[in-house]
């Protein structure tokens, strides 16, 4: 469905629909920092919703299997700390984040996941629902290689239960990232 990102009731009605194509722009756009950077810089995107809730075992393969879609496409957004500076890496859910791959691919010695206050306060956004995108402070960002290969892939889109579907390379250029081997 395509729809106006200017047009709220459409936007609600279509979420409750599961998934939505967003392909106009507003001025003014309603919905989570991440999707209105993706409408504000006219990147295709579709929204997918989903409820799981977030305290369950193997999470993002149930997300995978809630929207449909093989666990390779959809990643993760983690927050670590490289040599005390904090960094986004963007891997698979089917794997987990190689901290020293993280650290070498970040120009560090040593990588640690970050405080989950600090990823909540540094990115704007609740854990469960980290998006790579619109976060308050814009993160040196590593994205899995594994990305590369794909024709798409799924992040968070800054809530829970609402995954966005996006081209990889247009996730690289909005959030400015480098591509390397980071999971395990």
């Amino acid at each position: 469905m395509t729809i106006l990102a200017r047009c709220p009731q459409a936007l609600d009605a279509a979420s409750q629909a599961g998934a939505l194509t967003f392909r106009a722009v507003a001025k003014k756009a309603a919905g989570t920092p991440a999707t209105v950077l993706l409408t504000a810089q006219k990147v295709a995107h579709t929204i997918h919703t989903y409820d799981v809730p977030a305290d369950t075992p193997d999470y993002g393969a149930r997300v995978a299997e809630a929207i449909g879609v093989s666990p390779a496409l959809v990643f993760k957004t983690l927050i670590a700390e490289v040599d005390g500076a904090l960094t986004t890496a963007v891997v698979p859910v089917a794997g987990d984040l190689d901290l020293k791959a993280l650290a070498q691919a970040a120009g560090g010695k040593r990588a640690v996941l970050a405080d989950r206050a600090d990823a909540e306060r540094s990115s704007g956004y609740v854990r469960g629902g980290i998006s790579p995108l619109g976060q308050r402070r814009r993160l040196p960002t590593v994205i899995d290689d594994s990305a590369a290969g794909l024709d798409r892939m799924f992040v968070s889109a800054g809530r829970r239960g609402l995954q966005v579907e996006l081209v990889p390379d247009d996730l690289v250029r909005l959030t400015a990232a480098t591509l390397a081997h980071i999971r395990t």
